[in-house]
């Protein structure tokens, strides 16, 4: 049994490097170029620590949202909307959060219901999307590289991030946990000195492992990949945001994530190219009517309601500058 679950989820991360389009609309699958899908690689030496303000400080809406019909002419919507598509980056197996269905093959999560009511906002149609599917070290680099309009991938929000892209108002607050095998008297990080924790390169999970010098960091290029690695018995535990862990649970009976407090805080914003302020702007008023009008918590209630009951929409903070 233990196997079959083993195979199962290699499987999964198989076609997750494989498929690296899918579309939501009648789009054409697309292929993120070789030079951009970065997680085989070195993680690249973080930036020097800096101050950007209140990091979770995006910019206000440029007063009420505009219908599809009413787009500023030469914005970067009515671009995408000329384009006839909006094209993000996403995760195919992050669970409840953006994975690919196994019966409709169509990418569907938390994350994704952010994207959806993007491309309602801009086309009046919430699946004229082209999904890219990338691991958790492209999401910067497609956005640098200007191949994507938007990422929506479990990203943290923080000041070394801003030096390269831009993010929209916080839409989700995770925490970091831990998985480990059922059974395990694993009460945190620190009570895994000399064992192997696994995380994903370039992700803030893996960076806040420095924290723990005890342990010892597993890289992987997803959080599939992890368990992958953890039910191989090549790692002995998972760290990661309690939304990913919750997701990889449900994956394998034989894992369980740790009840204990969160030890870091994960702000998830949507992230956009820098220098496109008026998307930022635009998808902001997206998020925050989403926060009114129901559908925020429709979402929450879908997908991650195994976290327990919905709680308030993160508040969006504003004031941030260029």
């Amino acid at each position: 049994m233990r196997r079959a679950t083993t195979l199962s989820a290699a499987l999964v991360a198989c076609v997750g490097l494989v498929v690296a389009g899918c579309s939501s609309g009648d789009y054409a699958d697309t292929q993120v170029p070789a030079a951009a899908r970065t997680s085989s690689a070195p993680a690249a030496a973080p930036k020097p620590a800096t101050s950007c303000g209140n990091p979770v400080a995006s910019y206000a809406p440029d007063g009420a949202l505009p219908s599809p019909s009413a787009l500023p002419p030469g914005s970067t919507m009515d671009r995408i909307r000329q384009r006839g598509r909006l094209i993000a980056g996403v995760s195919a197996d992050s669970l409840q959060l953006g994975a690919r269905n196994p019966v409709t093959g169509a990418i569907e999560g938390f994350d994704i219901d952010m994207l959806h009511a993007v491309s309602q906002a801009i086309f009046g149609d919430p699946d004229k999307i082209e999904f890219r599917v990338i691991s958790t070290a492209d999401r910067l680099p497609v956005l640098e590289k200007g191949q994507v309009d938007i990422v929506a991938r479990a990203m943290t929000i923080n000041c070394e991030r801003w030096q390269q892209i831009a993010f929209s108002s916080e839409y989700y607050r995770a925490g970091q946990k831990v998985l480990v095998p059922l059974g395990s008297k694993a009460t945190g990080l620190e009570s895994l000195g000399g064992k192997r924790v696994c995380a994903p390169t370039g992700s803030t999970s893996l960076d806040a492992l420095r924290r723990y010098p005890s342990v010892v960091p597993v890289p992987a290029g997803t959080h599939t990949g992890c368990l992958v690695l953890f039910q191989q018995g090549k790692a002995d535990a998972i760290t990661g945001d309690d939304t990913v862990l919750a997701g990889l649970a449900a994956q394998d009976p034989y894992a369980s994530v740790v009840r204990m407090k969160a030890f870091t805080t994960e702000p998830y914003g949507l992230g956009i190219p820098q220098g496109e302020r008026d998307f930022v702007q635009f998808v902001n008023g997206v998020l925050d009517k989403m926060r009114t009008d129901g559908r925020w918590k429709a979402s929450y209630d879908r997908w991650l309601k195994d976290l327990g009951p919905a709680p308030a929409p993160p508040k969006a903070v504003y004031g941030r500058t260029p």
